[in-house]
């Protein structure tokens, strides 16, 4: 019996002509970006720093507008990102990405809210309407080499630590220190990397 090898990489014809379309336009868009998949939309490009081969799945958005009148960079993405399909991350004041970040599909990464709901003792009226209040922002630090999962959305004043995992689903509020896997809503560590032994252990 013959036993046929299948390349589970290989791609279609159709496919091979949309890469090559990608990698052309991704020149034009970002010089030392890897590749992105079109469509992509990205907002405020001049206050976006793409480290070198950047990666991304379809249908990503990129969106700086700050609301700090310091005219620096809004958006820092480190070397060798990957982010997948339809994943969003928005900022007026700065989120961070070190280098070789893993994004899984649909995750948001937003650096603020519209309005107050009690922090600092300001509590905005619902009778505002959500697009009239005042913004309220705080930076997001992702560490290098952090994994965050499918449909995982991490909220302003978050910093997750070098090398930690986000669990699917998890929304992230609070900060996540280094070498820990992270799950739920809102997110808790569960297991952290004990770098003596080598191992996970649970919490």
């Amino acid at each position: 019996m013959v036993k046929i090898k299948r390349k589970f990489n290989a791609y279609s014809l159709n496919e091979i002509i949309y890469l090559s379309y990608c990698l052309i336009r991704t020149k034009l868009v970002a010089k030392n970006a890897r590749l992105i998949r079109f469509p992509f939309k990205i907002r405020g490009k001049k206050l976006i720093e793409l480290g070198d081969n950047f990666t991304t799945g379809v249908g990503c958005r990129i969106d700086a507008f700050p609301v700090l009148e310091n005219g620096g960079i809004c958006i820092t993405i480190g070397n060798d990102v990957e982010i997948n399909d339809y994943v969003h991350i928005a900022s007026v004041n700065s989120v961070t990405i070190g280098d070789n970040v893993l994004m899984a599909s649909k995750v948001y990464i937003s650096d603020h809210d519209h309005g107050f709901y009690g922090q600092n003792g300001i509590h905005n009226s619902p009778m505002i309407p959500p697009n009239d209040r005042k913004i309220s922002h705080n930076p997001v630090i992702i560490e290098s080499n952090v994994w965050i999962g499918q449909s995982v959305s991490i909220l302003k004043g978050v910093k997750i630590g070098f090398g930690s995992i986000i669990g699917a689903s998890s929304v992230v509020t609070k900060e996540i220190p280094p070498y820990s896997i992270a799950v739920g809503i809102p997110a808790k560590v569960v297991k952290t990397y004990c770098l003596d032994t080598k191992q996970w252990k649970h919490i």
